[in-house]
């Protein structure tokens, strides 16, 4: 991304003129914890080369710290904050969920919280889903089950008709819990609150189990994942070790970013072949995939295959349609995999064992592994603090491993992918030993 379009400058409700009711140090150095400035920031980029000018200290290269202020916008008693999770499922949601209640609750004092139904779609009238009252008790346990307790839905529709409908319930404070799809849909409520001139903060949490937002180091589920993936490859590796010219086949999600698929080979060193949109395969010709993985079982007599659901998509009808988020509809690559590879191989009168499996739908439903549930902890946290200085329209993300904010618009400029010329694609061919290309055209 070109930097000149980068501005991490985060807008806020207006002037804070409360005491913040925590008892934190206002200064450094007396082993207390303290409350964050608004001059604390972290470097968006922090490496270069030899000789090159060192990034500005400007809005395109620093990143508000997140945490606590000594000064809040927001009376607790007057709060009434809404959570909304939207979109796909994924490990940890009701992690976060409990974080911004038990927060909200404990930490400021906040009585009011409701928990929206069924995504955007809970705020519309025509669909009549009753809110849930949360506090504490409620989300006790919440993060011990995948899933959330609040329901998902993709898409919401008439922003005029949310914003109506949180006016009617006085609500000044909304968490969106989301991808891509779920944050442009929140810039867009809190622009529609803006012209209206209400006073309504709008701070997301990022939920993208694929880790393809950018200015976010990782999205939370995305170790859930991984881990879940690790387990499938290893199934898959046991049942091609075993067998004639056995192949283990699976398929993992990445509808735009490879990212799974390349830490579950890395993690598990059992992968053979890694497939992510990002990098070009040919399927046939001497080059291709297929040749390749001949040669591999000639030589060990097993192989495993790790594909990300939105790798070669070349080789399928094209959809033109797209779901309620505005995500394009993809072929079935798994399948196609399977197909091609058995013919193949029939073709080549060698016979093969072939396992196809794909984890996804018990990966986005399981709960958060201890990693994923401090991390959604840290996040509900770190978002309640941001929402109660009157921050708005922005998202709450890691970054060189420290808690910032990042505008909505930011975000969603475009997505994170892995770089091909990078050093954790470099990595992922070493460990595989895949070639380095299985294109025609080299």
């Amino acid at each position: 991304m070109n930097d000149s379009v980068l501005d991490f400058t985060i807008e806020s409700l207006g002037e804070r003129k409360l005491k913040n009711p925590l008892q934190y140090a206002n200064i450094d150095g007396n082993l207390e914890a303290a409350y964050v400035k608004d001059d604390e920031f972290i470097l968006f980029k922090v490496w270069g080369r030899k000789g090159e000018q060192p990034a500005p200290l400007d809005k395109s290269n620093v990143m508000e710290k997140s945490g606590p202020r000594e000064t809040m916008y927001f009376n607790p008693h007057h709060v009434h904050a809404a959570i909304v999770t939207a979109g796909g499922l994924c490990p940890g949601l009701n992690d976060v969920i409990r974080s911004l209640v038990r927060n909200l609750w404990y930490v400021y004092g906040v009585r009011r919280i409701t928990g929206i139904q069924y995504g955007f779609k809970g705020f519309l009238p025509e669909y009549n889903f009753p809110v849930v009252e949360l506090d504490p008790d409620i989300v006790d346990d919440i993060h011990k089950i995948g899933g959330t307790m609040l329901g998902s839905s993709r898409g919401g529709g008439d922003i005029q008709a949310i914003v109506d409908a949180m006016e009617r319930m006085n609500i000044n404070m909304l968490f969106t819990i989301g991808g891509d799809g779920t944050q442009r849909g929140a810039l867009a409520i809190a622009e529609e609150i803006e012209q209206r001139g209400l006073k309504i903060a709008v701070v997301g949490v990022p939920k993208t189990i694929d880790n393809d937002l950018s200015f976010i180091q990782k999205s939370f589920g995305f170790e859930t994942a991984v881990s879940r993936a690790v387990s499938a490859v290893s199934g898959a590796h046991v049942e091609a070790d075993n067998a004639i010219n056995g192949i283990g086949l699976v398929k993992v999600m990445g509808r735009e970013s490879g990212f799974i698929a390349a830490h579950t080979a890395l993690a598990s060193t059992e992968v053979n072949f890694v497939m992510i949109p990002e990098v070009d395969f040919d399927l046939d010709g001497p080059k291709g995939f297929l040749q390749a993985l001949k040669r591999r079982l000639l030589a060990r007599h097993h192989a495993v295959i790790v594909v990300a659901e939105g790798a070669g998509q070349k080789f399928l009808k094209h959809i033109e349609e797209t779901d309620a988020s505005g995500n394009k509809r993809l072929g079935d690559i798994g399948a196609l995999l399977r197909d091609k590879i058995a013919e193949f191989f029939k073709q080549e009168a060698m016979e093969i064992n072939l396992r196809y499996i794909d984890p996804s739908y018990t990966i986005r439903s399981a709960p958060a592994d201890p990693n994923d549930s401090l991390y959604c902890a840290r996040l509900g946290a770190n978002a309640v603090h941001a929402a109660m200085a009157g921050k708005t329209k922005m998202l709450v993300s890691l970054w060189s491993d420290k808690f910032v904010h990042v505008p909505i618009k930011m975000a969603t400029l475009r997505r994170n992918y892995v770089n091909p010329e990078g050093s954790l694609w470099r990595d992922v061919v070493e460990a595989t030993r895949q070639p380095q290309s299985m294109t025609n055209t080299d």
